[in-house]
Formats: C-alpha cells, structure tokens, sequence
C-alpha cells in the first residue's frame, strides 16, 4: 500500500484570521465595546483539525486533512461553509467562522459562527488530476465520520460552499443519519428538494446580491436600467446573481469564472453563457467576447461590480485601479481593510458580504427550520420571506451608519456585534 499526502498550502495573500480581527477591532472601537466583551469574541471557541485515509481508485490510499471551527454559539447552534479548496487552512476558518457569526447576529439568526474544509483538489486545477465521485463520495463520508462528535442540528449545521455539489450534501446527511440511527435532515442545509431542501436553494444567493443592489441602487440614485454589471465568480451565487440583475435592466458586460473571463461591451445574456459552460466546461470562446484576465476584469469600468469569488481578491495593489461605482461582496472577505480605506476615499460605494449574502444565510435558517418541523413552505412564501429580511436587514445598517456616521461595514459589524454581546452578556461565564 502507498500511501501519499495532500499537502497544505497557505496563501500568500493577506492571513484572513488578520482581515477579519481588524474589521472587529474597528468596530469595536466605534461602539466602545468592553475589554471583557472583546477578549471573548475577538476569539474562536473551539478549533478541530482531523486527518484521515482514503482509497482512492488507482488503489493507492491518500491521507487528507480537514478542519471545523466554531466562533461563538452564544446566539444558538454553530453554521457555517464547508468547501474543498486547495487552498483551505485553519486561518482562512477562524475567520469565516468568525464572520459567519456576524452573519447572523446582523438578520437576527439565533445561530453562532462555524466553517470547515478539506485540503483537497476537487478538479484538478493544481495537481492535473480531477477527484472521481467515488473518490469524492468516500472523501465526504470519511470526513462526516470524523466530524460527526461536534456537528448535528443543535450544535453545528454545515452549508455547501465552494466546490461542494448536491451529491456531496447528500453524502453528508446520508452518513451522519447512518451513524444516529434515524434520518436526520437538519445536520446540513443546502439539500436537494426530495430530502428536505427548501425552494429557492440555488438561486437565493443571487436574488440576495439583486435585493441589496436594488436598496442601495435607491440609496445612491442609481437607475439599474442599463446599468453596467461586472460579475467576479460566475459560479452558483455569481451566475444567480447575473440572471437576476439582468431581468432587473442592468447589462451585464463581463463574467470570469476559474476557466477565465470574458467581456463583451455590448452585454451578455447570463443564461445562455452559463448553458455554454456546462455544455463546454469553459467561459472561454463564448460567442462575440474578448478574453481578458481576472485581474483586468476587476478593473474594467462599470456601474457595479460583484465579487462572487474567493477571498482577497481586492487588496492595496489594485484598489486604486478599480473603476467600479459601486461594489456588492457576495463572497467571504473578498477585500482586505486596506482596500476598504482606499475605495471608501475614493467614493466607491461598498456593499458588504454581511448585508449581500444575507438571503444565503437566511435560506439556511429557513431550510434549518423546515426541516426541524418537518413543514415546507412554497417559493412564493420563501421569495417573499428572504426580501422582508434583506430589505430590512439592509435599512437597519444604513440607519445605523448615519447615526453613527460610520461606513456601512462598520455599522453592520456595530449590528451584529451588539446582539451577539449582549446575548454573551447575559449567559455569564460558566463556571
């Protein structure tokens, strides 16, 4: 038997654990938060790494490492990503489980921050060599299985991220009801609709980014009509995203996903380049597009840009150079504190991941809910349920960053932070 490791690579980029520590810290400061307050939440609850063996199908057996972090679980149950990524790390977890946890706390979701991966190359994109589903299915299984002590409806809820198709939420709740005895569907969210998924589970991510783009769009006297789109990550959010602003009247120039980016000034239809990709596996070669890099798709000039990508991908080298009015971060942390000051400067308007992926979080809860009762609600009570939130969610922030005069990042951070101390306050420290 031979067996072979994944190595961990750590990015050279921005530690995220860093990015998210400075975004509290500042908010912390503006809502003059007590020291007590903010040596307890300035910190991760608890921190899992687990290694493990899988056969793979050449016969040899590869050792994988994953992680699951928890922030805060003063509000309720720990929820939060799961994602397999060449690139994950425990940093890059301390901090989205730190974020998720304001997440919440800002549309008033009784769940504390988690977020969790594996170091793994689902593609092939680094080591040339795509996983087979069996090979993906036996990854997922293992990991649940090793996992399995600190997840479950009451304690910790996982959601599909980045690289993480139906079939492997499927797995997931598949092995953990395995391992209980009985079927137990609230152990992860994000599953199809015949075992107990929620209506509007692929397209609430982007019809979340068209909500808050509207409300801000009516804040800055933007007209959507004609208004020229960016989309960074023309993934399930990006894509969803695309379609949405697209039937409200924007144009939609330029999309990139991990296969490239292409513009086209004189707009694409959303649906027919993703129906091009699934049928070619690539954005490349669209029809009556140019082909640029990702870097260069950042900077093009539009009305509105959308992050819908990775984590940092707008830094102090590039901040200067984007030429966007008004940005909508549907991805985790897809800007460092630094590039906030500059675009903050530069009057570019910010719409931030905890008001943009507010209906991703809140299809969640609702998944989380039904499941739990065992009732279901139409996508018309869903659709209508997700804009109450947002729209509110998002009138909140603004409110709150007048009074405050204060960015919108800081006052939804001010939100959030306030719910979750107040809830730690109250419990105590035990014992």
């Amino acid at each position: 038997m031979t067996v072979q490791t994944m190595p961990t690579e750590m990015k050279t980029t921005t530690m995220l654990w860093n990015v998210a520590s400075q975004q509290f810290t500042r908010a912390a400061e503006a809502m003059n938060l007590e020291d007590r307050l903010r040596v307890l939440l300035g910190n991760v609850k608890r921190e899992l790494t687990v290694t493990f063996p899988v056969k793979m199908s050449n016969g040899r057996t590869q050792v994988f490492t994953g992680y699951r972090a928890h922030h805060n679980m003063s509000m309720g149950p720990a929820r939060g990503g799961l994602r397999y990524h060449p690139d994950v790390n425990p940093d890059q977890m301390r901090a989205f489980a730190m974020i998720n946890t304001w997440r919440a706390a800002v549309v008033s979701v009784p769940f504390g921050g988690a977020a969790g991966g594996i170091v793994c190359d689902p593609r092939g994109q680094r080591t040339g060599r795509a996983l087979t589903e069996r090979e993906l299915e036996n990854i997922s299984r293992r990991f649940t299985t090793e996992v399995d002590f600190i997840i479950g409806p009451q304690s910790d809820i996982l959601v599909p991220e980045v690289n993480i198709t139906p079939e492997i939420v499927a797995w997931i709740m598949d092995t953990y009801s395995m391992h209980h005895g009985r079927t137990i569907t609230g152990v992860v969210t994000g599953k199809p609709l015949a075992i107990g998924g929620s209506a509007l589970r692929d397209e609430a991510g982007g019809l979340g980014v068209k909500l808050v783009v509207e409300q801000a769009a009516r804040l800055k006297e933007l007209s959507l009509e004609g208004a020229t789109v960016v989309i960074q990550g023309f993934g399930n959010t990006g894509s969803n995203a695309a379609a949405f602003l697209h039937e409200a009247g924007c144009k939609i120039i330029a999309v990139s996903d991990v296969t490239g980016a292409i513009v086209a000034q004189g707009g694409l239809d959303p649906l027919q380049v993703e129906r091009y990709r699934l049928l070619n596996r690539t954005l490349l070669g669209y029809p009556g597009t140019d082909e640029l890099t990702e870097a260069e798709l950042l900077e093009l000039p539009c009305d509105i840009l959308v992050l819908a990508g990775l984590e940092n991908q707008i830094d102090a080298s590039n901040a200067p150079r984007i030429r966007a009015k008004m940005i909508a971060e549907a991805a985790n942390l897809p800007m460092t504190l630094d590039a906030d000051d500059i675009l903050r400067e530069r009057d570019i308007f910010v719409i931030p991941d905890l008001l943009a992926n507010a209906a991703s979080l809140m299809l969640s809860y609702f998944e989380w809910v039904q499941d739990l009762q065992s009732f279901f609600w139409t996508e018309e009570e869903t659709r209508e349920r997700l804009r109450r939130v947002v729209v509110e969610a998002f009138d909140n922030v603004v409110h709150t960053s007048q009074r405050h005069e204060v960015d919108l990042r800081t006052a939804a951070l001010m939100l959030a932070i306030g719910r979750v101390a107040e809830a730690t306050r109250l419990r105590g420290i035990y014992p």
